[in-house]
């Protein structure tokens, strides 16, 4: 037995209890060994990128139940969804209006089709120190300032269950002849309870891309992209699906979409019902908390945030002198509870139907023994952390001086975090999760962008996408300076 193959059966076997996707929580009772179902495309099962018979009848079932136009199944998560939706409706060196807080797949698609993206930046919550939702106010500002952009890319739920005014943004840019996509990886299981946010497709987005694996019973990697537009065209999508795809795809991953959709679809009012009851329950009695503070609906009205998901528990604790990292590590030792991640003031626990009462009630104690403790303990801590309490972890303006495919194109080399402020980067730095760069290839390493990555290390968080480990170095393009004589010229 291979040793992570014990691993993943020991820490199955354990009393660690999963507050992190995937969102079947490991709850299902009959247990299924995968390789007894694992095939190819053989007589009678179709074939995922040329579907004629069993999994095209699946995914139109999928989009009468979704509403959409075309529901494709992906069993390559959300990410290939994204790459193909934007490289299939944008063209080389097009413009795109991003929403900064998006996914690291959506700068890949920029990379892979070298457009130039124009940022836009979400609200801040002050509060809680997360970003809220995406003005629709500043989505027709920039439009009308870039009448050439035709595409629109945004995020909604962001990672903590911020939802942006998707109908007023829809209206915007279809007031623009564009086409609006919607990453709402994290909102697979919105519009399925009225306490629920309602989903993107309901809205008026055109594209929208959903991970069943993250919030609803479903394994990892499967995901959903939906089409609800006459300004798609379909067969162009589908043809970046072949390309981003797997040419193998697992039949295991789409017996787990079509079993997750038809569970829902029979049972969901059953499972969804206490579940609701259960959260709604959970955060009224958190209002007694007096240093832990969980996110709710108290933030919907404000910054530009139309909805809040309630599943995904928003744990702050600004202001109490403890990082969300402490927060974490104290859930995970002490409680054997294991978060889905955590930043810098905060950390987040995802919750989805799967979830037992009893393990919403282990973590439901054990954020009451922790409030406890900072109340008893918590102002001789802040005292010898103050520090901490004044960090801001918002992102920077990003000052872009190049594409991010003419970057990644240049030689570069290797320089110390400090040393490396007016270069401009050749690489990503960012957190994982949720994979939000700080600063992206072509941009200019500025002070602003310095500053949060050492706010980042401070604070305990593991930083990716840079060539050493934690972000001591950062790539730059390198600059070759030719040497000159004043009576020669340049040198050779």
């Amino acid at each position: 037995m291979s040793d992570l193959y014990k691993k993943l059966i020991d820490y199955t076997d354990s009393d660690y209890y999963p507050f992190h996707m995937p969102g079947h929580k490991r709850n299902f009772k009959e247990g299924l060994n995968p390789y007894t179902y694992d095939i190819t495309e053989i007589d009678g099962f179709d074939n995922l990128h040329e579907p004629m018979g069993i999994l095209r009848i699946a995914m139109e079932e999928a989009a009468r139940f979704y509403e959409s136009d075309k529901t494709y199944f992906l069993v390559n998560g959300s990410t290939c969804g994204l790459l193909s939706a934007i490289c299939a409706l944008t063209a080389k060196n097009d413009r795109i209006l991003v929403a900064r807080n998006c996914h690291k797949a959506v700068y890949n698609a920029i990379y892979l089709n070298e457009l130039q993206p124009v940022y836009i930046y979400p609200e801040y919550i002050e509060e809680f120190g997360v970003y809220g939702g995406i003005s629709p106010y500043k989505i027709q500002y920039f439009l009308d300032e870039n009448p050439d952009i035709r595409v629109v890319v945004i995020t909604s739920p962001t990672y903590e269950g911020v939802v942006s005014n998707i109908e007023k943004i829809a209206e915007i840019v279809h007031e623009k002849k564009g086409v609006l996509i919607v990453d709402e990886a994290h909102g697979a299981h919105f519009g399925m309870h009225a306490d629920l946010p309602k989903t993107a497709l309901s809205q008026g987005a055109d594209v929208v891309i959903q991970s069943l694996h993250k919030t609803l019973p479903a394994l990892t990697q499967t995901a959903l992209l939906h089409i609800k537009s006459s300004r798609v065209e379909a067969k162009k999508i589908e043809e970046y699906l072949r390309i981003y795809q797997t040419s193998s795809p697992s039949y295991v991953l789409m017996a787990s979409i079509t079993e997750c959709i038809n569970t829902i679809k029979g049972e969901g009012i059953f499972l969804f019902e206490p579940y609701v009851r259960r959260l709604m329950v959970m955060l009224k009695h958190a209002k007694e908390f007096t240093h832990i503070k969980l996110m709710d609906k108290s933030i919907v009205g404000k910054n530009s945030v139309a909805d809040f998901d309630i599943s995904k528990f928003v744990i702050s604790l600004k202001g109490t002198g403890h990082t969300g990292r402490w927060l974490y590590d104290n859930l995970l030792e002490r409680f054997h509870l294991q978060l889905e991640m955590c930043s810098g003031d905060y950390a987040i626990a995802m919750t989805s139907i799967m979830d037992s009462e009893e393990g919403l009630l282990r973590l439901f104690k054990a954020l009451v023994e922790l409030d406890r403790d900072l109340r008893v303990y918590g102002e001789d801590l802040k005292k010898s952390t103050n520090e901490m309490t004044l960090m801001d972890y918002r992102l920077p303006t990003a000052i872009v001086s190049e594409s991010i495919s003419a970057a990644r194109g240049k030689e570069s080399e290797p320089l110390k975090l400090e040393r490396a402020a007016g270069k401009i980067s050749t690489e990503y730095v960012y957190l994982y999760p949720p994979g939000i760069p700080v600063i992206a290839p072509g941009e200019i390493v500025t002070g602003e962008v310095i500053s949060l990555i050492q706010k980042y290390k401070k604070s305990g968080l593991q930083i990716h996408g840079t060539g050493e480990r934690n972000a001591g170095t950062i790539h730059v393009i390198k600059e070759n300076f030719k040497r000159i004589n004043l009576v020669q010229g340049f040198y050779h």
